[in-house]
This record gives C-alpha cells, structure tokens and sequence, in this order.
C-alpha cells in the first residue's frame, strides 16, 4: 500500500478501543493518522494539505455518521468517507452510498478490507484533484477568450461549420475563420471535437 507522506487518514468512533485498534493498523502500515471520539472534535480541525480520508464510524452519540457526512457536503469540504458500523443497516449503507461515501464496511472487518478502501479512497481523492487542476486550467484559459470569441465557441461545439457561423454572426467567412483560429489557439485545441470535450468538462450551455 502506498504511503506518501502527505497522506492524513481521521478516524472519528466513540469506541476507543477501535480508534486505539486503527491507529495502531495506521501505523504499521506507515499512514499519518489522527483519531477523534466526536464528531465535533473533527469538525474543528482544519484540514491539511495533501491527501486524506475519513474512517467514519455510522451510530455516533449526537451526531450520526450521516450527519456529519451531510455537514461536510454543506460546508463544501470534499473528503472520501469510509463508514464503518456494528450494525447492518442496509437502508443506511444505501444512503451513504448515494451521497458518495466509498465504502460501507460491518464490524468486525479484516484489516486488509479497510486498508483496500482507505487505498480507493485516497485514489478517489487524487483523482479528483487532478480533475480539479485540469477544470481551473480550462476555464482560465476560458477567461482569455472575447465575448465574441465565446460567442464562436458555442457555435463551433453545437457542429456549425465557419460559413454557419459567419451567417449567424453576420460576419464575412474570413472574420468567422480568424475568431474560430483565436478559439482553438486559447483553449490550446485542434479540432471542434477537442474543444467539444471543453466545452463539457466547464459545463458550458449548448447553442442552438
């Protein structure tokens, strides 16, 4: 299992014989770790830089695992949870699910179950980040473009051909080709398609 050094896994479960359990499988396999009894200790802290994860006990006293996920959602930080429970609540594995935890896993589980899905997790979590690079990427390049040029983006993905655009513009060819040539330069693509798969990454409204 890979450890960088800039990986953090908390751990928030009322039993502290279980955090002591995991802090200690944390540690042998060379994870940073932090443990916390409540929900409310964790929501304190501020999170790092770098990689992490959320082991998350689902039946905590005052805040359910749940809530604390909903709370997380609410203020906008983005962290994969693993819940964990000691009860086999299907309707509630199936809502965590849906809200995007990673995984659900009953006690008692084998360390290397909870080790594979802190490893999804923090695999889930760098990719997002690269997807989160990749999009600020996009629409700075976005930014540079003309209210014209954006105009003659629009068009291009919706498949109209420079001479469509022109017409629509009410511009002369070489005018539509010269913005369509700007528009490929900044958003550094080469063809309709590639700026096509921009277009959906920055969630850009079709042109019709």
């Amino acid at each position: 299992m890979t450890s960088p050094d800039d990986v953090t896994v908390f751990m928030i479960d009322d039993d502290a014989h279980v955090r002591a359990a995991m802090m200690r499988l944390m540690k042998s396999v060379g994870l940073r770790a932090e443990s916390y009894a409540t929900p409310q200790d964790f929501l304190q802290r501020k999170l790092p830089e770098g990689l992490h994860c959320l082991v998350l006990d689902v039946r905590l006293p005052g805040m359910s695992g749940l809530d604390v996920q909903r709370r997380l959602i609410e203020v906008g930080v983005r962290i994969p949870i693993i819940f964990i429970t000691g009860h086999g609540d299907i309707p509630m594995s199936v809502a965590a699910m849906k809200s995007g935890a990673v995984e659900f896993l009953t006690k008692p589980f084998r360390d290397q179950d909870l080790l594979d899905a802190i490893q999804r997790a923090l695999e889930r979590e760098k990719e997002a980040r690269q997807q989160n690079r990749e999009i600020r990427k996009l629409k700075d390049r976005y930014e540079t473009l003309t209210a014209r040029e954006r105009e003659v983006m629009g068009l291009l993905v919706s498949g109209m051909l420079t001479k469509q655009i022109a017409s629509r513009l009410g511009t002369s060819e070489v005018t539509a080709q010269v913005h369509r040539g700007q528009v490929m330069r900044k958003m550094r693509v080469k063809t309709p398609i590639e700026l096509g798969r921009v277009a959906e990454k920055l969630n850009l409204p079709v042109m019709n």
